[in-house]
């Protein structure tokens, strides 16, 4: 576990030095392209406070997108003790509990380290929920804030939403700009080269983007599955807890494209088509994996 939280802190810091090559990658080219150095010291402030806020605010703004509440322990005892306990259990501090008023069951945890992680449930978990099943999905948290694999999620979300929102920039520049710059000298043709390009930036950036966060949820989770049946020692409450979520026919009221990969189920009804192109923008390995996996475990 510790190896692999090391891993995830290197990968972070890449993520946030790859990203803040690739705005500023963009904003030299776009600059070039309209004839405006203005553009690249946008894309170079741009890609620093995005960098840095991503890093510090990611799980604020995850929090309230998801309208997840703090809780205190007389709100919830039963639901506090049960983390407690396995925080002692895994090694860490206790995170802060909040709680989604929401009928389907489903949890996720962030946070940029483990002294300030959240764990955040619907109150349809809790409620629906057997016991171990329960601590079988908060093992199954908590082993994401051991791992650090919320610091790579949190942080994800929000540079993929920057990448969108670059595309469109880019688009809207070469299209609306483009007529003042080295396109204009150029003649028609480069400005049409220039929209092109712009075009296939704006639909091909997000995708790659959603893509890879994507990859990396699906990976992470099979890893926090095993990690939390081995902190219980049993993997049934597990297996049982996700066939349960995944049958639960409840819409998350608050889900939403960027955020539904921290999940520990996916929080979208009829979205399971099995093809290779929708396995690509699966936000979470099929449940019947997972179920294999975690019941391969028993002795």
């Amino acid at each position: 576990m510790y190896s692999h939280a090391e891993a995830n802190t290197r990968k972070t810091w890449l993520y946030l030095l790859g990203f803040f090559v690739f705005v500023v990658a963009i904003g030299w080219f776009m600059s070039y392209a309209l004839g405006s150095q203005v553009i690249l010291w946008i894309a170079v402030g741009l890609s620093i406070v995005m960098s840095f806020g991503s890093f510090w605010y990611s799980d604020k703004l995850v929090l309230s997108l998801s309208h997840a509440k703090p809780i205190e322990k007389k709100d919830a005892p039963e639901l506090y003790r049960m983390v407690e306990n396995l925080s002692i259990t895994a090694g860490l501090p206790t995170p802060r509990v909040f709680i989604i008023q929401d009928a389907q069951p489903n949890a996720f945890a962030t946070g940029r380290d483990a002294k300030h992680a959240v764990v955040a449930v619907t109150t349809g978990l809790f409620s629906r929920l057997e016991r171990t099943e329960l601590e079988g999905v908060l093992s199954h948290e908590l082993s994401h804030i051991g791992n650090k694999d919320m610091l790579v999620s949190t942080v994800v979300v929000v540079l993929v939403g920057v990448v969108v929102l670059l595309a469109d920039l880019f688009f809207r520049l070469a299209y609306f700009g483009g007529m003042g710059g080295r396109s204009d000298r150029g003649g028609g043709q480069a400005r049409i080269a220039l929209i092109l390009i712009a075009l296939a930036f704006l639909i091909l950036a997000p995708m790659l983007a959603q893509a890879m966060k994507f990859a990396i949820s699906r990976k992470r989770e099979f890893l926090a599955d095993a990690s939390g049946a081995l902190l219980t020692r049993y993997p049934e409450g597990l297996a049982l807890a996700l066939e349960k979520i995944s049958s639960d026919p409840h819409q998350l009221k608050s889900a939403n494209d960027a955020t539904s990969h921290l999940y520990i189920a996916n929080p979208f009804r009829g979205k399971e088509q099995k093809s290779w192109i929708h396995k690509l923008f699966m936000s979470h390995p099929p449940v019947e994996e997972r179920v294999k996996a975690l019941r391969g475990m028993r002795p």
